[in-house]
């Protein structure tokens, strides 16, 4: 397949997921290698200013903002037993995960995609997490990471800032 035409394919493929989908999956499915969709994606990234694709635990997902919905960064900080729950939180109150982000003492801010909408997608992150034997970012930092949330209303912001607040991960400025 011709290397445009491929890339429009990438796109339409993504449009049309409601899920994130996997470099190998994009491969396998236009007949090419991961190393070809993973140059594709950067091409598409630095080209099409309109699209935004993000890369996740899960793999690319078209990120689509329908309107500006309001955004909340939280500090927190909690062991890895929590994560799970802390996610739940968020997600059980009407937030998207967006992102992490932790502060390196020698990289500066580290940000990666994570766009966790439901307790499946934090499941499956959890998942990624154990199957993959990885540490979650926060462990660079003792802990010590940032989520930026996005919810319909601001109202839900504050529930969840209340909720993490009771939880006791919230870090005090």
């Amino acid at each position: 397949m011709e290397a445009v035409k491929r890339r429009k394919k990438i796109i339409e493929l993504l449009k049309l997921s409601k899920d994130a989908i996997s470099g190998t999956e994009l491969a396998n499915k236009l007949g090419v290698t991961r190393q070809v969709i993973v140059q594709d994606i950067a091409l598409i990234r630095a080209k099409e200013e309109e699209i935004n694709i993000l890369s996740t635990s899960r793999g690319y997902l078209l990120y689509k903002e329908r309107h500006e919905k309001p955004k909340k960064v939280f500090a927190v900080k909690h062991d890895h037993e929590n994560i799970t729950e802390e996610l739940y939180t968020i997600v059980d109150l009407g937030g998207t995960v967006l992102n992490v982000i932790v502060e390196h003492p020698i990289y500066g801010d580290i940000t990666v995609s994570l766009i966790l909408k439901s307790r499946k997608d934090v499941d499956d992150f959890i998942k990624d997490l154990s199957t993959k034997k990885t540490q979650p970012l926060m462990h660079l930092t003792d802990g010590e990471h940032f989520h930026t949330v996005e919810a319909e209303e601001e109202t839900i912001l504050s529930a969840i800032e209340e909720a993490l607040g009771k939880k006791g991960y919230l870090i005090k400025p």
